[in-house]
């Protein structure tokens, strides 16, 4: 080999080189400049879930008129900030029961919140197909990130071949995003949220169990309200700011007669802004132990101070402006789904 055949070989060699720095400098500046748009948030002692214990069960698929589990916001239109679809195209109007019947059969899976919605043949969207009404196509949305975790690329592939499966069956054609560009999405969305994910817990020690019906009658007269979640203490809006729940219930849904402890929770992304939140919580909680006799302590055993109070208020507070920073507002419907509850 010549001298001049091996210099064009190592220049080959060296243009090469300089194309594969150049594309990993740019994915590192890209990844920098995404993250920098989502501020840290250090993690608390009182903070029930740190940054790398976001635990939510995925939903599972045919709830919802055996369709995907329509969720809480079958309103909200897709957000690909939080979501990544897949689009099923059908080259002639399908009517709504036969394509309803191929999503039942393809969609029986178990995978994170996902939503349908299909394209009537007048141009109308809607959630789901109906019968007596054609359509021209369908968008299956899955959310990318729970507090289980990230979409995995198992479940975006199951997701992929069930759209495949329903497009073949009316000789359509499936578009979407490549499954390294959903990972990474979804990866990077629950690294930011994991970082602004934060639960306040509280507990009332009885001095012994008490009857559900003297306990019950404690917690209404406190100003807390019946609500699905349990008993909720309601912001103007409505909204529950906290909620008291029985010993290790997680939900409203305790059958025992006698009660031996209570649990407050304050689940922050779920509750709206408050510039007292830690002090809201802790006064409920200290006035029902005064009224049942038991003792308020945080999540450690400990007595809660009310001398903390206003440095906790602010703590919180930094979590809900960062919560907004990064596109979260606390307490609504966008929130709500990647920082999703029982």
């Amino acid at each position: 080999m010549s001298d001049l055949q091996i210099g064009l070989v190592l220049l080959g060699v060296a243009l090469i080189v300089v194309v594969l720095l150049f594309n990993w400098w740019q994915d590192r500046r890209v990844r920098r400049q995404m993250k920098t748009q989502f501020p840290q948030v250090d993690n608390d002692p009182l903070m029930a879930h740190e940054a790398n214990e976001r635990k939510e069960p995925s939903v599972e698929v045919a709830e919802r008129l055996g369709v995907l589990k329509i969720d809480d916001f079958p309103n909200d239109e897709v957000d690909p900030g939080c979501e990544a679809v897949v689009d099923i195209q059908l080259p002639q109007p399908i009517e709504g029961a036969d394509l309803l019947d191929a999503l039942k059969r393809h969609l029986r899976f178990k995978i994170k919140s996902s939503r349908v919605f299909v394209l009537s043949e007048q141009g109308q969207l809607q959630t789901y197909p109906k019968a007596g009404t054609s359509y021209v196509g369908a968008q299956i949305a899955v959310l990318l990130a729970d507090r289980e975790g990230p979409l995995t690329d198992v479940e975006w592939s199951r997701l992929w071949a069930a759209a495949e499966g329903i497009a073949q069956e009316f000789d359509g054609t499936v578009d979407g995003p490549e499954q390294e560009q959903v990972i990474e999405q979804a990866e990077m969305l629950d690294e930011v949220c994991a970082q602004l994910d934060a639960q306040v817990g509280l507990t009332v020690h009885l001095p012994h169990a008490m009857a559900l019906e003297r306990v019950e009658q404690a917690i209404l007269d406190v100003g807390l309200m019946r609500t699905d979640e349990g008993y909720a203490w309601l912001a103007e809006s409505g909204i529950p700011r906290f909620v008291v729940l029985f010993e290790d219930q997680q939900r409203a849904d305790f059958q025992g007669d006698s009660v031996q402890a209570l649990n407050l929770v304050l689940d922050v992304p779920h509750s709206p802004k408050d510039t007292q939140a830690f002090s809201r919580i802790a006064g409920v909680g200290r006035d029902l132990a005064a009224r049942l006799g038991g003792q308020l302590t945080d999540e450690q055993g400990q007595a809660v101070n009310p001398q903390i109070d206003e440095q906790l208020d602010e703590q919180l507070l930094t979590i809900y402006e960062r919560l907004e920073a990064a596109g979260f507002i606390a307490g609504e419907s966008r929130t709500k789904k990647v920082f999703r509850s029982h």
